[in-house]
């Protein structure tokens, strides 16, 4: 657990550094400011405060404001008598995604209005009404329930960002299905295990998927899997690229085919507030994936929540996120859009392929105003000459919302002076895919600094504590805990009552315990500098990555860094930096000495690296996070763990030849 930490390590915590300031027009003209008027409170502090004391009156008043949708009224917003990690929401209501995405808006003008755009990496574009989706939904919906499927039934996609993935996900919640997202680029072996675990009836897949000019074999990694999943009855492949591959017959089933007798017309499954809708396996650093839930009334209330009021998506807004669907982040492209009747755009393949400029061109051709980002992505798009992202306008943009992993502070001011001209706002946010969205954020009603969140989110008792659970204060670093539960978090974990309560309620008692650090500053804005299992505790003196990390980018010689700590026959523990080095920049030891010394100047000598390794990637997750717990095995010659989650492994080689030949790492750990 983290302790109060040494004079050297104190983080940057010095009144002001906003770059971002809102106008008293962009206040007004907030869903923030419209539900404070429906609450009756003069501003979002008073908001925060009643909502901590009293977050049964916050989820109600939420839920009204927004006018979600119900079969039957819940009798009880809220029910906590099995102990607060076992709360329930909305006691005895039924209702269901479905519902509140698609069906609420028929006869409507929004029936009419555009849901989905799509463009594929071969320039091809399709586009859809929410009419248009609700009559696709419905066909499919109708034909699983011919195939036998049924409420409760867990129904897997591994399919890539085309139109198809988010009529399947639909279709799956209508007939009250549990839908099972998978990473795309999943291998065989990680896509066995998830649909074991969560005991798949059915699985969807393409028969091939576009990256960078390529086709990735879906179907065929599929059929490997299949040969250790004998409860999987049925796999529904789209033909998108009509490439030959092996069929079946029986247990693979052609989507054309199966729809095209589907009834155009069905009536959506009403389902409990509590019943499971939504089932997402999360790699940990060791051990079996964790299966997260989340129910139908608590995924919408906390996106209603976290997009919707504190971070201002509206109903004329398009939202562009390049994200895969097995991460938290696809089943929010998929729900936020449909919730707030606006629309959103999706595409397949690789931002900068088949032009490197693909990824903002696409931003401005189809005028997104919402677009969400991660700073790896941001990273990769600085190595680029920045005048071919300078120049553009992007007159439709309102906001850029970021998510994923620690900013430094470098690329979010290339960010912010390059795509937001230094007048949009960056939303940033935090959390996890067990909480089912975000525990730290942004609004609009409040000014912005680089890497930093302006408050947590209202009705989770978010705080910062030491080893025994007492709040610490500010400009001390310590574990990121919420003191209450909220409607977003998973229901528990998959099938596993006791490993729930093992990995998040018992390290501090009464205390949910999420991983990251964090700490305030005296602006009160909050700071992630990175995970608690990835802090570093080099010669007694304890320090997060992110720290190490902001130096080294702020030389200006690279394009991302991760810093870790190995073992160490002197000190214990020694650091390592894994560099990826602009592409004009040399990997000669002047290089190396000006990184190192940059590091020492900034953070004090015991700080600066014994090991810098200069490679040509960093291993990172589907989501784009760094797996620096990999990199850390690596390096230290251990086992790695659950790889299933890394959507690079070429990485690994590069980071092993690199410890090998570089600096002969492995041999003196």
């Amino acid at each position: 657990m983290p302790t109060a930490i040494g004079p050297q390590q104190t983080p940057p915590f010095a009144s002001g550094n906003f770059r971002w300031t809102p106008t008293a027009d962009v206040i007004a003209r907030t869903s923030l400011t419209s539900f404070l008027k429906h609450v009756g409170l003069p501003d979002f502090d008073s908001m925060y405060q009643k909502a901590e004391r009293q977050p049964e009156w916050f989820w109600e008043a939420l839920l009204r404001w927004t006018d979600l949708n119900f079969y039957k009224k819940y009798d009880a917003i809220v029910d906590n008598t099995g102990g607060t990690p076992w709360t329930k929401w909305c006691v005895g209501g039924t209702t269901n995604i479905v519902l509140n995405c698609i069906d609420r808006y028929r006869e409507t003008p929004t029936y009419q209005k555009t849901l989905l755009i799509w463009e594929g990496e071969d320039g091809s574009q399709r586009e859809y009404t929410y009419a248009e989706i609700d009559e696709e939904v419905c066909r499919l919906a109708s034909a699983l329930r011919e195939l036998g499927l049924k409420r409760g039934d867990v129904i897997a996609l591994f399919m890539p960002n085309v139109p198809e993935t988010f009529i399947a996900y639909f279709a799956i919640l209508k007939i009250g299905g549990i839908v099972m997202p998978l990473y795309s680029g999943f291998g065989a072996k990680a896509l066995a295990s998830r649909l074991v675990d969560g005991s798949a009836k059915l699985v969807f897949t393409v028969d091939g998927a576009r990256r960078r000019g390529q086709v990735i074999p879906m179907k065929t990694t599929l059929d490997e899997a299949l040969q250790e999943c004998p409860e999987v009855s049925h796999r529904i492949v789209v033909r998108d690229l009509k490439n030959d591959i092996s069929w079946q017959q029986g247990r693979d089933l052609d989507w054309t085919d199966l729809v095209k007798d589907g009834l155009p017309s069905i009536e959506t499954e009403p389902m409990g507030s509590e019943d499971p809708a939504i089932l997402l396996f999360t790699s940990g650093t060791t051990g079996r994936a964790k299966g997260v839930v989340y129910t139908h009334v608590g995924f919408m209330a906390k996106m209603l929540c976290d997009l919707g009021l504190c971070f201002d998506f509206q109903r004329q807004d398009r939202f562009f996120w390049l994200c895969d669907m097995g991460w938290m982040a696809g089943s929010m492209v998929a729900v936020v859009p449909a919730l707030h009747g606006a629309s959103f755009l999706t595409a397949d393949g690789a931002p900068d392929y088949p032009i490197r400029t693909r990824l903002w061109d696409m931003v401005e051709r189809h005028k997104v105003t919402y677009f969400a980002v991660t700073p790896t992505m941001i990273r990769s798009m600085m190595q680029h000459d920045t005048s071919e992202i300078s120049a553009r306008q992007f007159s439709d943009l309102r906001v850029i919302y970021s998510s994923g992993e620690p900013w430094t502070d470098t690329p979010w001011n290339w960010l912010f002076t390059n795509v937001c001209k230094e007048k949009l706002p960056i939303i940033n946010g935090t959390g996890g895919t067990e909480i089912g969205g975000c525990i730290l954020g942004s609004t609009l009603h409040h000014a912005l600094k680089p890497s930093s969140f302006s408050t947590a989110m209202p009705a989770m008792g978010a705080d910062i504590v030491d080893s025994n659970g007492n709040s610490v204060p500010t400009g001390v670093i310590g574990d990121l805990v919420l003191r209450k539960a909220s409607i977003g978090m998973t229901s528990g974990l998959w099938r596993e009552k006791e490993r729930y309560i093992t990995s998040y309620w018992n390290t501090l008692p009464g205390m949910w315990v999420h991983g990251d650090l964090a700490y305030r500053d005296t602006d009160g804005h909050w700071y992630v500098p990175g995970r608690s299992d990835d802090t570093m505790n080099v010669a007694g003196r304890r320090i997060a990555p992110a720290e190490v990390e902001n130096v080294l980018m702020e030389t200006h010689l690279l394009v991302e860094a991760a810093a870790v700590a190995i073992p160490d026959s002197i000190t214990g523990v020694a650091m390592a930096c894994a560099c990826v080095l602009k592409a004009d920049v040399a990997p000669i030891p002047e290089t190396r000495k000006v990184l190192t010394e940059a590091v020492g100047a900034a953070l004090g000598r015991s700080f600066r690296p014994k090991y810098l390794l200069f490679v040509s990637e960093l291993p990172k997750t589907r989501s784009s996070k760094i797996m620096r717990r990999t990199i850390r095995s690596v390096l230290a010659d251990e086992p790695s763990g659950d790889l299933s989650a890394l959507a690079n492994p070429e990485a690994l080689e590069s980071l092993r030849v690199a410890a090998q030949t570089t600096l002969g790492l492995l041999s003196k750990t």
